[in-house]
């Protein structure tokens, strides 16, 4: 087994875009330049759609240029269509991502398109991004299942990636933008995927809508796939789609990852003082899965041999 695991992580994007407190420009690089600091050398900064759609995105153009690092991440940014694209190029972005869904009222109801409206949106923005020299990827959204057409059948993902690769993108990512996957559903769609176009071309994106999030990244995980989407403290989920709850959280992936013997090149402990950032900008506590264990862990380490917390401790809780 590989063990190498590149998590490509959301939260600056996915994670905010749809948060009630508004995050300022500043506060954006203070939270990238700590998932930086952690370690963290694929990060989704932003998108260039319109502000008024998502107003969480609007300080795109300002946001771009400041990136910490720039030299050393490769930062990525959602771009719609081809007016996202030149806003893109004019703030130097280097790598975009476009967002395909899979089924035909789902692409309707978050971008007012058929599907084959869609698609054609899709390739002429990839097609228009590689004439810039920037790298493209493609996101095939509900990719197992729709809120509005139920199961997707995996041929037509299928299709879907092939259509995406041919119009030279030169990553696909799997999302299970709602959560509805379950292992079993990861591990059949993934391994016909990789069979076809290879797993270093492939990433996948998970939701914790169900608690499943890490059970299917170790079925995508055995299929071979080695590139994920993750957000801190598992902020996120999808604005058009109902019922939809957080991405899966960084720090989970990162821990079983580890734990397992795989490397991701993070730093834990600097992540989960990201995560503190995070919550704070946001106003509300968040965290994966494995919070509370973690947290108990730094007690129990705080406490000391003999288990009694220390006079600075105490006072510090």
């Amino acid at each position: 087994m590989n063990d190498q695991v590149l998590i490509n992580e959301v939260g600056p994007r996915d994670g905010l875009q749809n948060q009630p407190v508004t995050v300022s420009c500043d506060d954006k690089l203070r939270l990238i330049a700590a998932l930086a600091d952690a370690g963290l050398r694929a990060i989704e900064a932003t998108s260039f759609v319109s502000p008024k759609a998502v107003p969480q995105m609007a300080d795109a153009d300002a946001l771009y240029p400041r990136l910490p690092q720039a030299g050393h991440i490769a930062y990525s940014a959602l771009v719609p269509n081809l007016r996202g694209l030149e806003r893109a190029r004019v703030a130097g972005v280097k790598e975009i991502a476009v967002v395909l869904s899979a089924t035909d009222t789902m692409n309707r109801r978050n971008i007012n398109m058929s599907l084959g409206e869609a698609l054609a949106a899709s390739s002429e923005t990839i097609g228009g991004a590689l004439g810039l020299g920037m790298r493209a990827k493609a996101y095939i959204a509900v990719a197992f299942e729709c809120p509005f057409e139920g199961r997707v059948a995996p041929a037509g993902v299928l299709g879907l990636a092939e259509a995406m690769f041919k119009a030279g993108a030169a990553e696909v990512v799997i999302a299970d933008t709602i959560g509805a996957a379950a292992p079993r559903a990861v591990s059949g769609l993934l391994k016909e995927c990789v069979a076809r176009f290879g797993a270093g071309r492939l990433s996948a994106h998970f939701h914790d809508t169900r608690g499943f999030a890490l059970a299917n990244a170790w079925a995508a995980l055995e299929q071979g796939i080695r590139k994920f989407d993750a957000s801190l403290g598992g902020l996120g989920g999808c604005p058009f789609a109902p019922g939809a709850a957080g991405n899966a959280a960084t720090e989970d992936l990162v821990l079983m990852f580890e734990q397992c013997g795989l490397a991701t090149g993070i730093d834990l402990q600097k992540l989960r003082q990201a995560v503190v950032l995070a919550g704070q900008l946001v106003q509300r506590p968040i965290g994966g899965r494995t919070a509370a264990w973690l947290d108990a862990q730094d007690e129990r380490r705080a406490r000391g041999n003999d288990g009694a917390l220390s006079e600075t401790d105490r006072k510090n809780k």
